[in-house]
C-alpha cells in the first residue's frame, strides 16, 4: 500500500478501537519514501472522516451546559476534551491526505501529531471509564469539522486557521481549566492535561511553521494573510483573552496578537 492508502485507512475507519490502532501502527519514516504527487486539487478528496455512531453532534449552543464543580459536571467536560482530540486525530490525518504537494517533513511532523492526538484520546477515554462512563456517551458538536470543511481547497487556509485559531484556543483555556481541576482534587484529569497541554504548544508550532512556510513559498506576507483570512472565515472564533507569552513562544508575531487584541 502507498502512503496515502495507509493514511486513508486510519482517517476513513469509524470503529474506534480500529482507528487508534490504525493510528499507532502508522510509522513517522512513511513519508521518507513518499513520491509527491504534483498538481493536486485537494479537493479531489472527499472529506469524509470516519467516526463512530457516538457521540451525536448537534449545534454547539444545544450542547448542555453543566457546572464544573459537580461529578457530572467534571465527567461531562472530560467528555469534552475527548471529542475535541477525537477530531484532531482525524484533522492530524486529513492535512495528509489532502494536502500532497508539500515536503516531506510536513507529512513527518502531520503523522507526529495524529499519533500524540490518539494518545491524548486515549488518557481522556480511559478517565470516562474509570469514573464508568465512556467517549460517546454525551452530546457534542462538530464545529471543528466545519472549519475542515472550509478550508478544504488549500493548505495555506487550513495551516492559518486550524491550528492557529482553533488549537491555539486550547492554549488560551486550558491552563485555567486545569488550575479549576486541581483545585477540586481532580489529580488524574490534571496529569492528562499537562501532558495534553506541552503537546499542544507543539501542533500549533508545527502550524505556524507550515503556515508561514506556505506563505514564503507563495511569496505572500504571513501577517497580512492571516488577517485576511480570519476576517473572511473566523472572526466569531476569535475569543479573549489570549496566552500571549504562549502564542508567542509557538510562533505568533507580535503583529499577530496586536491583531487579535484588537479585533
Amino acid at each position: 500500500m502507498g502512503f496515502f492508502d495507509k493514511i486513508a485507512e486510519a482517517l476513513f475507519e469509524s470503529d474506534l478501537d480500529k482507528k487508534l490502532e490504525r493510528v499507532n501502527n502508522l510509522k513517522l519514516d512513511l513519508a521518507l519514501d513518499l513520491n509527491l504527487e504534483l498538481d493536486l486539487n485537494p479537493e479531489d478528496y472527499a472529506i469524509h472522516a470516519g467516526r463512530p455512531e457516538k457521540p451525536e453532534l448537534i449545534s454547539p449552543r444545544l450542547v448542555p451546559q453543566r457546572k464544573l464543580g459537580t461529578p457530572i459536571g467534571v465527567t461531562a467536560l472530560v467528555h469534552a476534551l475527548a471529542h475535541i482530540e477525537f477530531n484532531a486525530i482525524n484533522l492530524a490525518l486529513d492535512a495528509c491526505y489532502r494536502f500532497r504537494t508539500m515536503p516531506r517533513d510536513y507529512y513527518s511532523d502531520w503523522l507526529q501529531v495524529a499519533k500524540e492526538e490518539a494518545y491524548h484520546f486515549s488518557l481522556l477515554a480511559q478517565i470516562l471509564k474509570n469514573r464508568g462512563h465512556y467517549y460517546g456517551e454525551f452530546l457534542a458538536h462538530n464545529s471543528l469539522w466545519e472549519l475542515a470543511e472550509k478550508t478544504k481547497h488549500d493548505v495555506l487556509n487550513r495551516m492559518a486557521l486550524v491550528p492557529r485559531i482553533m488549537e491555539a484556543r486550547g492554549l488560551d483555556v486550558a491552563p485555567g481549566i486545569r488550575d479549576k481541576l486541581a483545585l477540586l482534587g481532580e489529580t488524574e484529569i490534571v496529569a492528562a492535561m499537562n501532558i495534553i497541554l506541552h503537546d499542544e504548544e507543539g501542533h500549533v508550532k508545527i502550524g505556524n511553521k507550515w503556515f508561514n512556510y506556505v506563505c514564503h513559498s507563495r511569496q505572500l506576507d504571513p501577517e497580512a494573510v492571516f488577517q485576511a483570512l480570519v476576517l473572511e472565515f473566523a472572526l466569531k472564533m476569535i475569543k479573549k483573552p489570549f496566552a500571549r507569552a504562549t502564542r508567542l513562544k509557538v510562533g505568533f508575531t507580535e503583529k499577530d496578537m496586536l491583531f487579535l487584541e484588537n479585533i
